[in-house]
């Protein structure tokens, strides 16, 4: 018999309408009634920890569900979070790098339509979620859609249809069939040793996509206000030195002490930017290469990072070395 902890944060799963509109309001002992009566494999406990939308997530909410899943591990064999989908992507790479070397699954999921709904994909999700978390993979995941993902490699690329989330240069690690689980992928191994909880961030991180025509005295207002920047940058990754010269500015923020992480802001395949001159003219020793990473999980990770001491050498090595899976080589 599996024992289970659900931890609920608001989002539109727990959504109601409102003078204003749609806006958490159904309570996680209120979720938990949605479940089967079919608990024969498991038993499930709730606590709620926030009651928002995701668009409202922050770091500090992070560490809330981090130390939740810490301080109830010897308690449970697994972990149902519900969440809006907003944000879910960087919520789930963040407990991938707070939760080292977690051995029982967290299973993050919500839904693009409320649980009190007529129609809605929130039951299925749920329960999803819940058949997953009794399955003892460890790490952290999306379930969403009965696709299950790698907690750094989701992404949310719809804003409306059910099948709202995606894996981006990695597989799915499972496909949820009712009651049957169909593993897709080999999921990661965990490395030996005891949880351990990292919640050390630090959330002077700036992202900035570029654009054409871009001013490149933009990059002056970062400095002093931020610790880190990420930049999206076009295809393999280069950077416009030509006209608008940002190439000059990322080095000056860089020689100011700011750690620089480049990608891409092309979905999939990463960043490579050895192949042309705009990329091989950047500070190879100095840049942060975010290779095939998303997005969603570079931020929190460079939070993380950043977390540690500051230097810059320092983030850059552990920036570039993956964790959870996160960078594939």
């Amino acid at each position: 018999m599996k024992k289970l902890l659900l931890l609920t944060t608001g989002g539109t799963i727990a959504s109601v309408e409102g003078e204003n509109g749609l806006a958490p309001g159904v309570k996680a002992e209120e979720l938990l009634s949605y479940l089967s009566d079919d608990h024969s494999n498991y038993t499930i406990d709730c606590q709620s920890l926030m009651d928002i939308d995701s668009t409202n997530m922050q770091p500090e909410h992070w560490v809330m569900m981090a130390e939740a899943v810490y301080e109830n591990y010897s308690r449970y064999d697994g972990f149902v979070i519900t969440h809006g989908t907003d944000t879910m992507a960087y919520t789930s790479a963040a407990l991938s790098y707070m939760l080292q070397n977690i051995d029982k699954p967290v299973a993050i999921t919500g839904s693009q339509v409320p649980i009190t709904f007529k129609k809605t994909d929130a039951k299925k999700n749920i329960k999803d979620a819940v058949r997953f978390a009794c399955d003892g993979i460890g790490g952290v995941y999306v379930v969403f859609d009965g696709r299950v993902i790698l907690g750094t490699r989701a992404i949310k690329l719809r804003t409306k249809s059910y099948d709202a989330f995606e894996s981006i240069n990695y597989p799915y690690i499972a496909f949820i069939h009712d009651k049957e689980i169909e593993y897709n992928k080999r999921v990661p191994e965990v490395k030996p040793g005891a949880l351990k909880l990292d919640t050390s961030l630090n959330t002077d991180v700036c992202l900035v996509k570029l654009h054409p025509g871009l001013k490149p005295e933009f990059f002056d207002c970062l400095k002093g206000s931020y610790k880190g920047i990420v930049i999206e940058s076009y295809g393999s990754g280069g950077i416009p030195f030509e006209k608008r010269n940002i190439l000059e500015k990322v080095n000056e923020l860089i020689d100011s002490g700011m750690v620089v992480a480049i990608t891409t802001q092309c979905l999939e395949e990463g960043e490579d930017m050895s192949i042309y001159e705009v990329g091989r003219k950047v500070n190879q020793d100095a840049i942060i290469r975010s290779r095939n990473m998303n997005t969603e999980a570079i931020v929190p990770k460079l939070m993380w990072a950043l977390g540690k001491n500051g230097q810059q050498a320092e983030v850059k090595k552990i920036m570039e070395t993956p964790i959870a899976d996160d960078i594939i080589i």
